[in-house]
Parts: C-alpha cells; structure tokens; sequence
C-alpha cells in the first residue's frame, strides 16, 4: 500500500535511538493508521543479502536472498499479505533474529514445496566460518520491492528488537495530510531539535524508479511534434506545387466532365502513396525499437498490430488535412482561367 505513506529517514545515532519515542507518540494521533520502521523500504535499492540452504543441503545449495530487518508492525503498516504461518508480533518475545518471514519467490528458490510446507521449517546460512540456523515463521505473498525494471527478488525479513533502523514508515489515514505533516514535525523537532526534519512519500520514491523513463517519454513527444510541423509544412508545399505543375491537366479533366472528387483524388493519390510507403518502412524499427527498450522491464507488455493500424490511420489523416486544402481549392477553380494561355 503506496497510499499516504510517509517515510521518516532516521540519518543520525540520536534519531535511531529515538525511534521508540517517535514511534510511540506518532502512534497516538487519530489521523495515523499505523507506524513500522525497518532498515530499507519499497521503492528504493535494498543492497542487504545473505544466502539460504534448507536441511539436507549444503552450503553448495544455497540461494541468495535479499534482507531486511524490519519492526513487528512493518508488513500491516505497508499492506503485505501473509501467505502462510504469522507475521512477527511485539508481544511475542520468541521473535527474535532467528526466526524470519520469506516472501514467496524465496521459498520457491530455496525448493519447499509451497508456503505451507516451509513453514516451522530451519533454513541454514554460513558467515564467517559460522553455520546459522533460522526458523521461517511465516511466509508473504511476492510484492515489488523495486521498480519494474527489476523482477521480484527472494526476500528474508526478520525483527531484531535492538536494531537500529533507518527509516521510520508513517501510514496517515484519511483527513488533512497537511496537518498530519505538521504534527509530526513538531513531534520530530520535540525529541530530537538539532537535526532538521526530512521526509518523503513512498509513492513519490517508488516513482523515482521511472523519471529516465519519463523523461525521455516527454523529449520524445516535443520531437513527435516537431516531425508532423514539419511534415505538414512540406507535404503542403509538395501539394501546392503540384497544383501549379498541372494547373492545365486539372483545367482539361474538368472541361471533359472531371468532378471535385475526382480531383481530389487525383492530387491526394500520390502524396498518399509516399505516406502509406513511409508507414510501411518505419513500422519494423518502431517495433525493434519498443521491443529494446521493454526489454528493460521485468513486466511488460506487447506490442500488437493495433498499434500500427492506429498509427497509420493517423498519418493518414493528417497527410489528408494537410494536402486537403489545396486540392479542393485546385478542384474549385474556374477551368477557364485554367486554360488561359499566358
């Protein structure tokens, strides 16, 4: 859950140390749904990893997997659902660092069988010539943590109750944020007045993860403007001087019965032709180019032929409008004045 969640980064010793007071007093206002703190969040880089191994491996088997140390409360306060087992729980003593949730993708990689066949299950890392042993305790169900460029990772969250976080996740419920914002600001400059008060929107970080893309969806569409200006203003110039070339031909078509349609027809066919040539030609890199750049995404869509149907419908529309005005102004004139020797 992306919505309203405000993210507190807890920079300083002072601040992590503050955080059960922060936490605590954040907690009280009736406009917050939910407060969690956790080392990283979603939307930005997690580079915390270890590696799993279930009984009967070894460390040969093992499976990277991304961490996190997070507070009992961070899966409700995000909105991550359980899949199987139980979430951590602050009046649970026995959840403590040996003890984790896994994410879906990572009991799959590890090789359980499904979430509830993992779950109570030990899981066995090495570090540092030290075999660890850890209980899954629950299992959530797979979520982005990056942005969709990258595919969804193995994920190992466990609560350390003397951790120090580096972020605290603030999840406002309905009502003004603005006087949300200045509660918490004022709660911040209370417990902790020499360092300055920063924070963020998930949704806004999370967003963060496309701005390359965005960016270059904005040059492309100036540029896209651009080439139809300039199209338009040669293929009305192309159509014009056609028109004077066969000012004599239009003039004899109409005194031998030639209607406007006809001759229409006639001036509009061939610039036609070149666009619907054109369509033909760029179509194929259009379609190598998107396809590289959706490479780039984990998730993505396809492109199918209505794209290029449309696309093409709109070229040639516009080349109609453009060329339009000067062949019904060429079909309209007197034949008379056409055919007039000079």
């Amino acid at each position: 859950n992306r919505d309203r969640q405000i993210v507190i980064p807890l920079r300083s010793e002072i601040a992590k140390k503050l955080y059960p007071s922060l936490k605590n007093t954040i907690k009280n206002n009736a406009q917050v749904l939910d407060v969690a703190a956790s080392w990283y969040y979603p939307g930005i880089q997690n580079p915390s990893d270890g590696t799993y191994y279930k009984e009967g491996q070894t460390a040969d088997d093992s499976r990277r997997v991304k961490m996190n140390v997070v507070d009992p409360d961070y899966f409700r306060t995000l909105g991550i659902q359980l899949a199987a087992g139980r979430l951590f729980s602050e009046g649970l003593p026995a959840d403590t660092f040996d003890r984790a949730v896994l994410n879906e993708k990572a009991i799959k990689e590890i090789g359980f069988a499904s979430a509830e066949d993992a779950v109570g299950k030990i899981v066995y890392s090495n570090f540092q010539g030290r075999v660890y042993a850890t209980e899954i305790q629950g299992v959530v169900k797979d979520f982005n943590f990056e942005g969709l460029q990258h595919p969804i990772k193995p994920f190992s969250f466990e609560v350390n109750k003397n951790a120090t976080y580096n972020y605290l996740i603030v999840h406002g419920g309905p009502g003004d944020t603005g006087t949300l914002m200045k509660f918490i600001e004022s709660t911040w400059t209370k417990l902790n007045p020499d360092e300055p008060f920063d924070y963020s929107f998930l949704d806004n970080d999370f967003q963060k993860n496309y701005e390359a893309d965005t960016r270059l969806m904005t040059v492309i569409r100036y540029f896209t403007f651009i080439a139809i200006f300039i199209s338009c203003m040669g293929l009305f110039g192309l159509a014009s001087f056609s028109a004077e070339q066969r000012t004599k031909e239009i003039g004899i078509r109409k005194v031998l019965g030639a209607g406007v349609a006809e001759i229409i027809t006639l001036l509009s066919s061939d610039f036609l032709k070149l666009v619907i040539l054109a369509v033909i030609a760029a179509s194929p890199l259009a379609w190598y180019g998107m396809n590289l750049w959706l490479r780039e995404f984990a998730y993505h869509t396809t492109i199918g032929w209505e794209v290029f149907a449309v696309t093409a419908a709109i070229a040639i529309t516009i080349a109609i409008v453009t060329i339009g005005f000067k062949a019904v102004k060429a079909a309209l004139a007197n034949p008379v004045k056409s055919l007039r020797t000079e």
